[in-house]
C-alpha cells in the first residue's frame, strides 16, 4: 500500500478529532503513519481512538518549541522519520506542523500537503502578531508544497499564498452523533434559549455575543465553555456553564432554540455542523469557513453586526424558520459527514500520488 505520513503537533481539540477520524478512515487503503506531540488538550486515553494499524511516532519536543535550536532539532528528527518511512504523501496539520514541516520536507520524492485548519491571522483578528503569521504563510506558501483546506472560502485565502490548492469539506461522524443523541434528554428551558460553545477567547468574539444578549433581554443566552475573556460576558441574561462533558453539552444543545457562532473566522466548526444536524437555527458571522457552510436565508443566516443577530433571533421567537432548519440538516447528510469526507480524501490522495496536482 502507498504510505501517508501525517504530522500533527496540535493533537488536541477539533484537530485531534479530525486527524484521528481521517487516519481511521483511510487505514484500510493506505499504510498510515502519524507523527504527533501530546498537548494538555490531548485526551489521556488518546490511543483508544486510533486504529491499531496506525503507526504512531511521538515527538516530545514538538510541543515545546521555544528556540531556533529546538526548531532545528525537530527538523532533523522529521527528516530522519521521512528517510525511514519513505512516504508517498506527507500531510501536515495545523500551523506549527505546517510551518516546521514545510521547512523540513522538500517534496523531492513525495508530495507535501499542508492543512491549516483555519488561518491564524483571520481566526485571531488583525494585530501586529497576526500580521507576522500572515507574512510567514506567504513565505512558506512558496515552498514545494500544496495547501488543502477544509472549505471553499478557506481555499480562497489559500490561493493568495500558494499556487497549488484544493479543499475537502470537514464532516462529522453521523453514526456516532446519532447514537449519542438518541440516549440524551434535552435540557428543558422556560425561556427561548440561544447558545454557543467554545473557549471564551478573542476568536469567538465574546463582546459581540454580549451585545446580542443585551439586545434580546427576553431570551436566555448560554455559553458552554470558559476562557480568559469571561469578564466580557456581563449581560444579566447570559449563563456561563464552564466546560461540560459531551453528553451534557449535547443535552443543552438539544434543549436550546438557536445556535450562534460569531467568531472572527473558522475552518469549518464541528459544533456548527453538529447543530445543523441537531436541527437548530444557526446564525453565524459572515467570514471564512462560516460563509462556506451557511447560505444566507437558505440553511441559516449570515450576520454582520449584533443588530443582525438580534433581528433574526426575535423573528425566530415569533416564527421559527423550519424550512431553513431542514435544509441545514439535509446539507449535513449529503455533504458534511465523514462518509463523504472519506470518499473525497481517498480520491484526493490517489490523484496526488498519480501526479494530477503537479
Amino acid at each position: 500500500m502507498k504510505k501517508i505520513l501525517m504530522v500533527c503537533e496540535a493533537f488536541g481539540g477539533g484537530v485531534f478529532t479530525y486527524v484521528s477520524q481521517l487516519c481511521n478512515d483511510i487505514v484500510d487503503l493506505f499504510d498510515v503513519y502519524l507523527v504527533y506531540s501530546v498537548r494538555p488538550q490531548t485526551p489521556k486515553n488518546y490511543k483508544i481512538f486510533l486504529d491499531d494499524r496506525i503507526n504512531l511516532i511521538e515527538i516530545e519536543k514538538f510541543g515545546n518549541i521555544k528556540s531556533i535550536s529546538s526548531d532545528i532539532k525537530v527538523i532533523g528528527e522529521l527528516r530522519k522519520i521521512e528517510k525511514e518511512v519513505k512516504p508517498d504523501i506527507i500531510h501536515l496539520h495545523s500551523s506549527i506542523a505546517g510551518g516546521i514541516g514545510r521547512i523540513a520536507f522538500k517534496g523531492k520524492y513525495n508530495t507535501v500537503i499542508y492543512t491549516p485548519h483555519g488561518y491564524a491571522h483571520i481566526l485571531m483578528g488583525r494585530s501586529k502578531r497576526t500580521l507576522i503569521y500572515e507574512i510567514i504563510e506567504r513565505i512558506l506558501g512558496q515552498t514545494n508544497s500544496m495547501t488543502l483546506t477544509c472549505c471553499e472560502s478557506e481555499d480562497e485565502v489559500a490561493k493568495t499564498f500558494c499556487e497549488k490548492t484544493a479543499y475537502i469539506e470537514t464532516g462529522v461522524n453521523l453514526k456516532e452523533l446519532s447514537t449519542a443523541l438518541d440516549k440524551i434528554k434535552p435540557v428543558k428551558n422556560t425561556k427561548f434559549t440561544v447558545f454557543t460553545l467554545g473557549r471564551i477567547c478573542n476568536q469567538k468574539q465574546p463582546a459581540l455575543f454580549n451585545q446580542i444578549a443585551e439586545l434580546v433581554p427576553e431570551a436566555k443566552f448560554v455559553w458552554i465553555g470558559n476562557g480568559a475573556q469571561e469578564h466580557l460576558l456581563t449581560a444579566p441574561n447570559i449563563e456561563i456553564t464552564g466546560w461540560k462533558e459531551r453528553k451534557e453539552a449535547l443535552a443543552i444543545a438539544k434543549g436550546a432554540d438557536v445556535y450562534v457562532l460569531c467568531s472572527f473566522g473558522e475552518a469549518i466548526a464541528m459544533s456548527l455542523i453538529e447543530n445543523m444536524f441537531i436541527k437548530k437555527l444557526c446564525l453565524v458571522s459572515n467570514t471564512m469557513g462560516n460563509k462556506s457552510v451557511i447560505q444566507n436565508g437558505i440553511n441559516g443566516y449570515l450576520c454582520e453586526q449584533a443588530e443582525d443577530y438580534a433581528q433574526r433571533i426575535k423573528a425566530a421567537m415569533r416564527n421559527p424558520p423550519s424550512e431553513l432548519i431542514e435544509n441545514a440538516y439535509s446539507d449535513v447528510k449529503t455533504i458534511y459527514n465523514t462518509d463523504i469526507m472519506k470518499k473525497k480524501y481517498v480520491k484526493f490522495y490517489n490523484d496526488v500520488i498519480d501526479g494530477k496536482y503537479r
